[in-house]
């Protein structure tokens, strides 16, 4: 089970959502306030297990309803990913990776881990 962690940056408040092993595979943007930041997670949680996946990095890919998750690839060219909620906003970020199916993996452990993760606040 994966664990949400909720921490205050200098800007604003955030969240990682990290695997049970403690490694990070989602973010979110800055919030404003806490109380935004956990409707950030609340989001995550009901969208993400639920989301498809819509390939960016083929050529004529098919458009996925929302919620999805986008997978392209960045100006490096390295794959990365987004969950979009329901309404269309970008809800959470992963990291680079080199391969695709790092990246699809990385996906699908964002589904399983935020499917009941705890939600904790502070640093770790």
């Amino acid at each position: 089970m994966g664990k949400f962690l909720v921490k205050t940056t200098p800007t604003g408040v955030k969240f990682d959502l990290l695997t049970a092993e403690g490694n990070v595979i989602a973010s979110s943007e800055v919030y404003k306030t806490e109380a935004s930041c956990m409707g950030g997670v609340k989001s995550v949680m009901n969208n993400a297990p639920r989301a498809n996946v819509e390939d960016q990095t083929v050529e004529g890919y098919e458009t996925v309803k929302h919620p999805k998750f986008e997978l392209y690839n960045d100006k490096k060219g390295d794959f990365r990913y987004r969950l979009k909620a329901t309404n269309g906003e970008i809800i959470a970020t992963g990291s680079s990776y080199p391969d695709k199916q790092a990246a699809l993996d990385a996906i699908e452990c964002v589904k399983k881990s935020s499917d009941g993760a705890q939600i904790v606040k502070g640093e770790e």
